[in-house]
């Protein structure tokens, strides 16, 4: 078992083993519902929880991630929409750098504030280049930022983007659609970042259906984030389920 989260990421992707993460949202998940979610998603061999959003409302970070690590083993990893999502109770965190946008403060300034209570926490630190595609509607998270999204039917920008963020150090590359996106993001734009890096690739929003997933998979994915469409389709889990072993049938 590699010894860190970034290498097993970095191992599953070179052995082309497809992941899936589920992301949870603090402000929505009450401690019932949570705990159904998080026991189907070990069931289903989900491979890491991502916890955070763009507005949180609440102090429940902490104590989210406290109750999902009570109850499973899978990697609990923050994804942060801000400096003060931190929390020494997770095991990691994508950092986050919006290489999509031309905001500062997310592609170095909150990293700044963030930088101290990180070093104190002593969780993992996941360096990753975080781009945002138009999925067919505003996000939340391009609200936020003030930034543009990476136009849908612009592979190329997509895959120079990466390329940039690769040389600059990131470890991770997440290309994302927002959540609750009307569509995800085509197979053309992430066949394209995959050939232009050779880092792991997360691929999240949109992500509505079990055949989705599959698409993206492969299409080059290496981990699917699935998030909004559990809390609205319960059935999906299985569906997902089977989809992962398809994915990794060689497995």
């Amino acid at each position: 078992m590699p010894s860190t989260i970034l290498a097993q990421l970095q191992q599953a992707a070179q052995l082309g083993r497809k992941q899936l993460a589920v992301l949870i949202d603090p402000d929505k998940a009450t401690e019932k519902h949570l705990l159904h979610l998080v026991l189907k998603a070990e069931q289903m061999g989900a491979d890491y929880f991502f916890v955070g959003g763009s507005l949180l409302s609440s102090d429940q970070l902490s104590q989210t991630i406290a109750f999902i690590k009570r109850y499973v083993e899978i990697p609990v990893i923050i994804f942060p929409g801000g400096a003060t999502q931190v929390s020494n109770n997770a095991d990691g965190i994508l950092l986050l750098s919006l290489i999509s946008g031309r905001n500062p403060e997310f592609l170095i300034g909150a990293h700044v504030v963030a930088a101290p209570e990180l070093r104190r926490s002593g969780i993992q630190v996941l360096p990753t280049g975080y781009m945002l595609v138009d999925g067919g509607a505003p996000t939340t998270v391009s609200y936020i930022s003030n930034t543009a999204p990476i136009p849908a039917n612009k592979p190329d920008i997509a895959a120079c983007t990466a390329m940039a963020g690769e040389m600059l150090g990131l470890q991770l590359m997440y290309m994302d659609a927002g959540s609750g996106a009307p569509n995800p993001i085509p197979a053309a734009m992430i066949k394209a970042v995959k050939r232009a890096v050779k880092l792991p690739v997360i691929v999240g929003g949109g992500m509505c259906t079990a055949d989705a997933a599959q698409a993206a998979w492969q299409a080059g994915a290496d981990v699917v984030v699935i998030g909004n469409a559990l809390e609205e389709q319960p059935n999906l889990i299985e569906a997902l389920s089977v989809a992962l072993r398809g994915a990794n049938h060689q497995y």
